[in-house]
């Protein structure tokens, strides 16, 4: 049979309980049977050593005789005292624990001048009893014996006036320790309850409900922690629905165009053929931007899960950059774009050269896809702290604060209702971010009115040893 953690807790209380009983049982038979009966014992013992000092004259006149008789009217004490066995017998003629009071060897020793005890049930009393026989000497030997002993009380007889404190302490024990167990069960296994329910609902894509933990224990932090699990996974919800409707739009549009030529082109729907032409042309780039898009997602997907292997080498940086600026001429020159330059040609880092001029294509073709014309594009290559440091400036529209977080997400852009036009996917700066990552760098990206649009990319230099 399996117990929940509660049932455990539950038997685990039940189990402590019963051994403080037990426990407490047996401090009370440890009461009863070694204090209670030796301060008994000892009592007897030296009663009867003091009582028997009375004879030291060696005789047993009507006087003595009477001292011990008023003794055992006014004690707790049986006193008994005989001038023979025989006698002893008369006056005590029970067996204890059915064995006779004075048995052989008994006698030797008391013959001997020492004493015996003498503990056991006497049926005939319904009791125990705790008793010592003491000889009584001359010079001539044993003239007579003392047997005194006491009749013992039941344990419960002992404690008989502690018995209604022992009560009233159990109760209140007993309450306090349900009032403690009931607060603890309710503390501990509530939250984990919430947090098992909480989970249900997690499971059937309900992301919105959060835990209110009490206390900030560990069971609160895990309340914490589940809630912080929660919202993480909610936003990811949302983010993915985000990235499934955009993969529709951009998917959606260069195939209704590509269906919608085909149909005409099939149809005879055009009236020259330069008017046919064009539309091929429009065909062909449509697939282009959709091949693009498609590659565009399998490069991020591979970069994410690390499944491109970068291979490093030493890069003189400065050339690189050159190079890739050199692509961009035409489109500087058709929006009068001027820029400005300052590179340190001395820069080496280690990295993939494919990968580290996909970031400077990517950078570079966003400022000035987003520049307006007859502006400039600051281009800036620096070491600055055994760190590489690339840093593009445009003058293009403001980013708002909400949106700088977000840039690098999968077809994430500032401009919601940007045209056709103005192209791009959203998915550059998104590689560009896994690329610099690879390379344990970077990405960092600021938009002021004054400043304008700063994007940043720091990378570790290379240095020979």
């Amino acid at each position: 049979m399996k117990f929940t953690l509660s049932q455990k807790v539950f038997v685990l209380i039940l189990a402590i309980i019963a051994c403080t009983i037990f426990f407490s049982f047996l401090f009370l038979h440890f009461l009863y049977k070694d204090l209670y009966l030796k301060s008994i014992r000892d009592s007897v013992i030296y009663q009867g050593e003091n009582t028997a000092s009375h004879f030291h004259y060696g005789s047993l006149n009507d006087e003595i005789i009477d001292k011990i008789h008023w003794f055992n009217v006014v004690s707790e004490y049986e006193v008994i005292v005989v001038s023979s066995f025989e006698e002893l017998d008369d006056h005590f003629p029970y067996n204890i624990d059915g064995e006779h009071l004075i048995k052989q060897s008994d006698q030797k020793k008391l013959a001997q001048g020492n004493y015996i005890i003498k503990e056991g049930h006497v049926k005939e009393m319904d009791r125990n009893i705790v008793g010592a026989v003491f000889p009584i000497q001359s010079d001539n030997g044993l003239i007579g014996l003392i047997f005194i002993y006491v009749p013992l009380a039941a344990m419960q007889e002992v404690f008989q006036g502690s018995i209604p404190i022992l009560i009233l302490v159990g109760s209140i024990y007993f309450i306090l320790l349900f009032i403690v167990v009931n607060r603890i069960r309710n503390s501990l296994f509530k939250p984990l309850t919430d947090i098992q329910q909480l989970s249900k609902e997690v499971a059937n894509g309900n992301y919105s409900s959060r835990l209110d933990p009490d206390k900030m224990d560990e069971v609160g932090q895990l309340a914490e922690a589940f809630n912080l699990m929660s919202s993480s996974l909610e936003k990811q919800e949302e983010r993915k629905k985000e990235f499934i409707s955009n993969v529709v739009h951009e998917l959606r549009t260069p195939l209704t165009y590509i269906g919608g030529y085909t149909q005409a082109l099939k149809q005879n729907l055009y009236s020259s053929k330069e008017e046919a032409e064009s539309y091929l042309t429009t065909i062909e780039k449509e697939t282009e931007r959709l091949n693009k898009i498609v590659h565009d997602l399998i490069d991020l997907n591979y970069l994410q899960e690390n499944l491109y292997g970068v291979e490093k080498e030493p890069i003189a940086i400065a050339q690189l950059l050159f190079d890739t600026i050199d692509l961009f001429q035409i489109r500087l020159a058709q929006k009068n774009i001027q820029t400005q330059m300052i590179i340190h040609e001395d820069i080496i880092i280690c990295g993939d050269t494919k990968r580290i001029e996909q970031v400077f294509y990517n950078i570079i073709d966003n400022a000035i896809k987003y520049s307006p014309p007859a502006s400039e594009v600051k281009v800036e290559l620096r070491a600055e702290a055994e760190m590489m440091v690339f840093r593009v400036t445009n003058k293009g529209n403001v980013i708002n604060k909400e949106d700088l977080s977000r840039i690098g997400e999968r077809f994430f852009r500032t401009d919601k209702a940007r045209s056709r036009s103005t192209g791009g996917f959203g998915l550059g700066i998104s590689i560009v971010k896994q690329i610099v990552t690879l390379h344990h760098g970077t990405f960092s990206i600021s938009s002021d009115p004054v400043e304008g649009t700063i994007v940043m990319i720091q990378i570790p230099a290379f240095y020979e040893e």
